[in-house]
């Protein structure tokens, strides 16, 4: 049995760090200070006393704390002059007084997307500590060791520490700036719960996607691609019911059953997709038309692969990434007059995806159109080395029943 601080922990850190950072202006005083509220927290527990509303309770500590720090290096009054005068102890009248507001994480990823830090170091920074993802996870996102990551991140935080700028939401010019960045953020946080689809830990970052998305599109607006963004997630978790069979096994979207998805879900980002497309063409409003047709296709075979590759057509123009490089190939293999063999010539063309974090999901691609060329042999080789990049156990699975059907 978790108590009630790992809960917090788990439920609510994201918010917590979000909130004192915005609190402090300052990243790393607030992950001190919050390190140091939990660990307070859990001596609390530890002793018997129980907290009535732990999330509430560290958070409030926290800000204590930071104040404390502040005082002791003699910088409150240049640093934070609107700060609370009196650090006391946290009571049952501060708690009352407390709440999230719902826009603490976006805040923060908001806050450390600051336009001084290289692009990959702003999103690392936001998916660590906004998001909560592991460094070692945030490192192999991004192609770069735990140890250069661990080493990127400190820098960081001190260069943010350092810098005489602070960030607040209501600042319109700043969050107009910071935004892409932030959508960035939270693609990238879906994607990452996406592609684990039996686990625990990916239903939570799917969910919290969805949240900061919502946040995100409140805060910008009618923004378009706050609008795509969103509709993107809910279009695509719409869908998330079908990825596994009820024995935990990968099912492929050609033979998913349609009779689960999400048709509320479906409805809303139907909506905003076309919302969004009316009103810009950029990489998220895109990506949420491809995502629409595939939601309202009533079968596979009836999917719409000609518009689908088009789509991608102007994706790939504005936002050339492997991912996206990758996909139009895929669609473009069931779009009409192009045929399994031309796009594995124009596959094989593209050798920077057999190289890079992409390996096995392009050696899988390469499978199935061998399979369908009749390249048995070839479609065999493709699918073992597929598997051998695979660390997912449910992919490689899903992986060796294709094997199995290429004459394995």
């Amino acid at each position: 049995m978790t108590s009630r601080i790992e809960d917090a922990f788990r439920a609510d850190a994201g918010r917590i760090l979000g909130a004192v950072t915005a609190y402090t202006g300052d990243l790393q005083l607030a992950e001190d200070a919050v390190q140091d509220a939990f660990l307070r927290a859990i001596a609390q527990e530890r002793s018997g006393v129980e907290l009535r509303a732990p999330s509430a309770w560290i958070t409030t500590a926290a800000r204590r704390i930071a104040v404390d720090a502040i005082r002791r290096e003699r910088t409150a009054a240049r640093a934070l002059p609107t700060l609370a005068a009196d650090a006391r102890i946290v009571d049952d009248a501060d708690l009352d007084a407390f709440s999230f507001t719902g826009d603490e994480r976006l805040e923060l990823i908001l806050t450390v997307c600051h336009p001084d830090l290289p692009e990959e170091t702003r999103l690392a920074l936001a998916l660590r500590f906004a998001c909560g993802v592991p460094t070692r996870d945030v490192a192999a996102m991004l192609l770069v060791s735990e140890t250069t990551m661990a080493a990127r991140l400190t820098r960081a935080k001190k260069r943010l520490h350092d810098s005489e700028i602070r960030f607040a939401v209501r600042d319109d010019d700043q969050v107009r700036t910071r935004m892409p960045d932030a959508l960035s953020v939270i693609a990238l946080l879906y994607t990452t719960g996406y592609a684990a689809p039996t686990s625990d830990e990916g239903r939570v970052l799917c969910r919290d996607a969805v949240d900061l998305a919502r946040d995100a599109l409140r805060i910008a607006g009618d923004d378009a691609e706050a609008q795509g963004l969103l509709a993107l997630v809910l279009l695509t978790e719409a869908r998330r019911p079908s990825r596994v069979d009820p024995s935990g096994e990968l099912v492929a979207l050609a033979e998913a059953d349609r009779a689960l998805w999400d048709r509320r879900l479906i409805a809303e980002g139907e909506r905003l997709a076309t919302d969004a497309l009316q009103h810009g063409t950029g990489r998220f409003a895109l990506q949420a038309g491809i995502a629409g047709l595939h939601a309202i296709a009533p079968t596979w075979e009836a999917t719409d692969w000609p518009s689908i590759a088009r789509f991608y057509d102007g994706l790939v123009e504005q936002w050339p990434s492997p991912s996206a490089r990758l996909a139009r190939i895929v669609a473009r293999g069931y779009a009409e007059g192009i045929g399994a063999e031309g796009v594995r010539l124009e596959l094989d063309a593209d050798e920077v995806l057999f190289r890079g974090p992409l390996a096995a999901q392009a050696f899988a691609v390469r499978g199935e159109l061998g399979i369908r060329c009749g390249d048995m042999a070839g479609a065999r080789r493709d699918l073992r080395e597929a598997i051998g990049l695979t660390e997912d156990s449910a992919v490689r699975r899903h992986l060796g029943r294709r094997l199995l059907a290429a004459g394995e």
